[in-house]
């Protein structure tokens, strides 16, 4: 608690709280903006950070995945078409009621039940992180060698889609961190005579291309449907239509309860991710509802369901990257880099090295939880106005801020040639439908898997037996072995012939 106080009083220091406000503010922007998403917005983000200080850095940064967060749901609710995948099921409710004239009603609600999730969700990581890191810290080579290859291999099994392709582009991920001067013998790998590779292949170009090139290459695409979608929204005339009733306020409450804490242990378990939870949640509400038939329809509390565990989902994430140093999503792993950029490492020992600085990462998550209500509330009307920006304008602005994002990043045309590189492997991959964040996670994870797995071959002698000295290596041997076994098992799983029903005659 002593460094938490110290932890406000940095944050709150002019300086430092206009850049938390700042970074709040884009990430409102980007999330209002379709397609283009958190990642991108930190990814981007991150090489302009390099000249701030490590609590206004971290703070501008974390501000910017809270706020579009929260800001995906504006276009949910106003033209049907989500910011965010994970604010999908808030059309679902959102839409009707704009088309029903309390687009200001959905709105407000969206944005209250975001602040609310992810404000539990951020007390439950300053309450459980340094307490998972203390255990953590008993974990040695063996053990971390075993949770690692868990973590990949959950991480591929639960993001949708086929395992063998999840667990190809995690491979993938590992073969390109293994780019640069080999950890023990320093010999240099497939650095191709090429001198920017001898230290490996950066995070931060890297990202920008995989998600946001690829992800404006593939909006470009769909400019003319895009435009096409009109904001045909009616204003309700009623004062009822523009505020939450506290009837709905009670009829939300168990929804938000429930939504934050599904969003909460979503964002624990790695791999998961921010669309699960948001339509677990949505569909437990629906479940729960007397009168579920009216989903769909125009019901707030779907609104609020949706909202508040999607928004769960980013601080709690963040709970296995800070107690073991494993990201157990996109946004933590691209996180890493700036952690690291600017003197933190995740991992159990940040607790003991540098626990003010811990601290004042804690103090600016608060922080911005309240900003963005502040913001979301008195700037709902200007957001709402930008989801009306065409298309063709945002693109060259955002590959615009790609590019010199990737070259201030090493001050090189070479950061910009890394940024192509995975733009193509990012497009490819949406492509043909393989998973970059597997790819992603197994790029940051690949160096540690390394090490570690080294360590534990000399460890155990060369011998395969010595593992029973090692227990829990071994569960998550077994839970890894079983995962795959149960995930090809359902795959290989003939499907059941549905029969087609007689189209009637013409």
């Amino acid at each position: 608690m002593d460094y938490l106080l110290l932890g406000f009083w940095d944050v709150l220091d002019l300086q430092t709280l206009v850049w938390v406000t700042i970074g709040v503010t884009i990430g409102y922007v980007v999330g209002v903006l379709p397609g283009l998403g958190k990642g991108t917005g930190v990814a981007v983000t991150i090489p302009l950070t390099f000249y701030l200080s490590p609590v206004a850095a971290l703070g501008m940064l974390i501000g910017i995945a809270k706020g579009a967060g929260t800001g995906s749901a504006v276009t949910a609710i106003l033209l049907n078409t989500p910011g965010e995948p994970s604010s999908a099921p808030t059309t679902l409710d959102g839409y009707p009621l704009a088309r029903q004239g309390k687009a200001q009603k959905a709105l407000k609600m969206g944005l209250f039940a975001s602040v609310i999730g992810d404000f539990v969700s951020t007390v439950i990581l300053i309450v459980l992180a340094a307490p998972l890191a203390k255990y953590a810290l008993l974990i040695g080579p063996v053990e971390l060698c075993a949770i690692l290859a868990f973590s990949m291999t959950i991480i591929g099994v639960l993001s949708g889609g086929c395992l063998i392709k999840s667990l190809i582009a995690a491979g993938f991920g590992v073969f390109f961190a293994t780019v640069g001067i080999e950890t023990e013998t320093f010999v240099s790998r497939m650095t191709f005579g090429l001198f920017e590779l001898e230290d490996g292949i950066s995070l931060i170009p890297m990202t920008i291309g995989m998600l946001a090139v690829a992800e404006m290459i593939l909006q470009a695409a769909d400019i003319k449907a895009l435009d096409v979608q009109t904001a045909k929204i009616a204003e309700g005339t009623s004062r009822e239509d523009r505020i939450i009733t506290g009837a709905e306020w009670r009829r939300c409450m168990p929804a938000l309860i429930r939504g934050t804490l599904i969003g909460s242990a979503v964002g624990i378990l790695p791999g998961l991710g921010a669309s699960v939870a948001s339509f677990l949640s949505y569909g437990a509400t629906k479940r729960a509802s007397k009168t579920p038939e009216k989903f769909g329809t125009g019901m707030i509390e779907g609104v609020a369901a949706a909202e508040c565990a999607d928004n769960a989902v980013v601080p709690s994430s963040l709970i296995p990257l800070f107690a073991l140093g494993i990201p157990g999503s996109v946004i933590a792993a691209i996180l890493i880099a700036a952690f690291i950029l600017h003197g933190l490492t995740p991992g159990p020992l940040m607790f003991k090295q540098q626990p003010r600085l811990v601290a004042d990462v804690y103090a600016a998550m608060i922080t911005a939880s309240a900003i963005m209500l502040a913001i979301g509330y008195f700037g709902q009307g200007i957001f709402a106005q930008i989801a009306k920006v065409p298309l063709r304008l945002i693109i060259p602005s955002v590959l615009l801020l790609c590019v010199v994002g990737a070259y201030v990043e090493t001050n090189s045309i070479f950061s910009i040639y890394i940024m192509l590189f995975f733009t193509l492997i990012g497009f490819l991959s949406r492509k043909l439908d393989f998973s970059f964040v597997t790819f992603l996670i197994g790029f940051v994870i690949g160096p540690n898997l390394e090490l570690s797995f080294r360590q534990s071959i000399q460890l155990l002698n060369y011998d395969v037996w010595n593992l029973q000295s090692h227990p829990i290596a071994i569960v998550f041997i077994v839970l890894t072995l079983a995962a795959v076994w149960l995930t090809a098992r359902g795959n290989l799983r003939p499907a059941t012939v549905q029969p087609v029903p007689n189209e009637p005659v013409s």
